[in-house]
């Protein structure tokens, strides 16, 4: 299947041209405009609960998640880190990246993206029993919403418009074309040069994959290290293996402005050691994210927004108008397709049935899919050390884990945060290249209430990575051993012998 095949698929499936509005229902118990991973749940949750649901959407069904974030990105990762292993273990210089590489990994990305894109599109909603309006929502009341000319009204209401690329506010940065993660996989040839404007989850992501592909990868943090939200140890980690690939990373480094010169791009950087310039072909801005709260006729609807931009929601994920809600990116809240599909299934909780579902209540982890992955959940690290009263650190690395050393992939760790004097786990940070899936076991313990006796205590199948988890463990209840209690030990032994 070629490009071009996979994209056409891809948008009837999320934005078919042919698609005409519905005639709306007298009144719907759920409107949600946005058809993101929050809409999604929402409208599919509520239809099959047997609620009349509509579903606006403005550009195409599934959101960022689908179209330009989650499934695009970690596609490209896994074809990048094959490349990098055959390039490792090659022999021969010419299994090293080349443009094939690049273009098969480009395919298989957009091949991926049109088969999953059926189960967010239009068509499947419609059998779901929802009504799908493809246009622009926008309130025009504290209970109506207008869409392509009709008015639809409604019970209750869920705002979902998710989240866009931050633009980059430089001088020339209007005039020099850049690519964000909404357009970098639209590129059609590898660039032989990309800098990299950002050091958080995507610009670390993108840099270790294009980097993989064969690009010269220049990545700028204007902060002293990556990933700002993790523990220090883990930026560097991350870091270094991104150096060690050939990825040039610069910290504490602004960007001052952006021009053309003849057919380069230039980035002027300054730093330390004064003002540079940096020619390149492409230029990727990854500096944040801003809610999509743009034209929705917000002041009509009574719906407020918060100091950072997103819309205002309280515990219950309830807006200023108490018929309106809001879920996913479009709030200041964790921005993470997980994180919206369980924020979605609250508002089906309360919005329908006066259920009284706390956002406060979730353990939403987050990850890093590069290589190694960096994924934490609950307290970091600088909590607990700022708090050593209240919190206690157990950290195993895993160059003392027999699986990681069979495999080489002993640079990292895993650390888990108590609270203070007892074995309930409050947090944990993983580095490896499994981090993301280890992480789940953690979040299941704090969701659930187990406590690190009880991973100590369950047998884990030898050798595996997740052993570290219940290293951890043995490495607390030995911390239980106290002086008093070891005497009393020697005594019974005395006494047995």
């Amino acid at each position: 299947m070629s490009r071009d095949e996979s994209d056409e698929i891809w948008l009837q499936n999320v934005k078919p041209s042919t698609t005409k509005s519905p005639t709306p229902k007298k009144r719907y118990h759920l409107v949600v405009i946005g058809a993101g991973p929050a809409g999604l749940v929402a409208a599919a949750g509520a239809a099959g609960l047997g609620a009349n649901v509509a579903l606006i959407e403005t550009n195409k069904m599934g959101g960022d998640c689908l179209n330009y974030g989650c499934v695009p990105s970690k596609s490209l990762l896994h074809s990048a880190k094959k490349t990098n292993t055959y390039s490792n273990e090659a022999t021969n210089s010419n299994l090293r990246p080349d443009e094939s590489d690049f273009t098969t990994a480009f395919r298989r990305l957009k091949e991926i993206r049109a088969h999953l894109s059926q189960h967010d599109s239009v068509e499947r909603f419609k059998n779901l029993g929802v009504d799908v309006f493809l246009g622009h929502g926008r309130f025009s009341g504290p209970d109506t919403i207008c869409v392509n000319h009709h008015t639809l009204s409604f019970k209750r209401a869920l705002i979902a418009t998710g989240a866009r690329a931050t633009p980059l506010s430089v001088p020339g940065s209007e005039q020099v074309p850049v690519y964000t993660n909404e357009t970098i996989f639209d590129l059609k040839q590898r660039p032989d040069r990309l800098v990299i404007i950002g050091g958080g989850a995507i610009g670390c992501e993108m840099a270790q994959a294009f980097t993989r592909l064969g690009t010269e990868v220049t990545q700028i943090e204007k902060s002293s290290r990556l990933l700002r939200r993790e523990a220090p140890d883990a930026s560097e980690i991350l870091t270094q293996q991104l150096r060690s690939e050939g990825t040039k990373v610069l910290l504490s480094t602004d960007v001052v402005s952006l021009r053309m010169s003849d057919d380069e791009k230039v980035v002027t950087i300054a730093n330390s050691t004064g003002k540079t310039d940096l020619p390149t072909d492409e230029i990727l801005v990854c500096v944040g994210r801003t809610a999509n709260v743009d034209q929705l006729g917000l002041e009509a609807a009574n719906v407020r927004c918060d100091a950072k931009g997103g819309i205002a929601v309280n515990d219950f994920l309830k807006t200023t108008n108490r018929k309106v809600y809001a879920a996913g990116d479009v709030t200041s809240l964790e921005r993470f397709t997980h994180a919206a599909d369980f924020m979605a299934r609250i508002v089906i909780q309360n919005a329908l049935f006066m259920g009284r579902g706390r956002y406060s209540s979730l353990i939403i982890p987050r990850c890093t899919y590069t290589t190694p992955e960096i994924a934490h959940v609950g307290i970091n690290a600088a909590e607990a050390l700022d708090n050593p009263n209240r919190y206690s650190t157990l950290t195993v690395p895993f160059n003392e884990v027999d699986r990681a050393l069979i495999e080489r992939e002993q640079d990292g760790f895993a650390r888990i945060h108590l609270k203070q004097g007892t074995d309930q786990i409050l947090g944990a940070t993983i580095v490896h290249p499994q981090a993301g899936e280890m992480v789940s076991t953690i979040c299941l313990a704090m969701t659930q209430g187990i406590g690190l006796k009880k991973i100590a205590g369950t047998i884990f199948p030898y050798p595996t990575q997740s052993d570290a988890l219940r290293k951890i463990g043995d490495r607390y209840n030995r911390s239980r051993l106290t002086p008093m209690i070891q005497t009393m030990f020697k005594k019974w032994f005395q006494l047995n012998s």
